[in-house]
């Protein structure tokens, strides 16, 4: 995690730690652990490519800063390799299982900020902002922490309205994984799979949107997400071609 990062963190207001029991908290470190260990070994082998809806202003970019992201809690596996160190800030439940994936990637670069649509909500949004006004961009996994799995929850547009800053969709697609039998249907990607990750255009939401307008900005980001989540399913599979070329991360 980058210094500027890290000041930012120490000015977010503190948030009362959620107790575990010692079962809890063993599973946690090995979770924990684990989850690291495998990104790590994995992640070198992947082939990532990026494609836009709308190509930003650096065509070498990974992301696009001071941008509010969202994406499927399935992808955080792929997710998590492709940009680690970089700073970015989650929004991550206060659950057991956004406890381990806060953890881990912590151990990744991000900064994790802790709190859900139905607990520290609105200080986790505080703490979002606090990183975007400071440039770096921040992102949801947007159907969590519980599901229903691609059902978008109303955060990011709260927040664009707030900030006046963009909020955009991306997806992970991943041409050979391992799918858990988990709520989210998490992937773990497996060695030398190919990853396509495909992100839409920027979506403002006006600071004065009435609650009917915010409904729609709603509405765009599902559509969104949905959009970019068949797109990038469908075209997994030509990455290293010509059209998706292979970055390095």
């Amino acid at each position: 995690m980058s210094s500027t990062s890290g000041s930012v963190r120490s000015e977010l207001p503190p948030v009362q730690a959620r107790p575990f029991s010692l079962r809890q908290k063993i599973l946690l470190w090995l979770i924990t652990r684990a989850a690291y260990l495998a990104i790590s070994f994995i992640g070198p082998t992947l082939r990532y490519s990026i494609s836009w809806e709308e190509e930003p202003s650096d065509l070498g970019a990974l992301y696009e800063k001071s941008v509010i992201y969202s994406f499927w809690h399935r992808a955080v596996f792929a997710a998590a390799y492709m940009w680690r160190h970089s700073g970015i800030a989650v929004m991550v439940s206060r659950s057991f299982d956004g406890e381990y994936i806060a953890r881990t990637i912590e151990m990744l670069g991000f900064s994790a900020v802790r709190g859900s649509s139905s607990r520290g909500g609105a200080v986790a949004l505080l703490g979002l902002r606090k990183f975007l006004d400071a440039g770096f961009p921040a992102a949801f996994t947007i159907d969590g922490p519980r599901g229903p799995k691609y059902v978008a929850k109303p955060g990011p547009v709260l927040l664009a309205r707030e900030t006046g800053l963009p909020m955009a969709a991306f997806y992970v697609a991943l041409s050979h994984a391992w799918v858990l039998t988990t709520w989210d249907q998490m992937m773990i990607p497996k060695p030398f799979a190919k990853v396509l990750v495909r992100a839409s255009v920027n979506m403002f939401v006006p600071k004065e949107a009435s609650d009917a307008e915010m409904a729609d900005h709603q509405a765009k980001l599902q559509k969104a997400l949905e959009r970019v989540t068949r797109f990038a399913e469908e075209n997994v599979g030509q990455v290293g071609s010509a059209e998706f070329p292979i970055v390095k991360r």
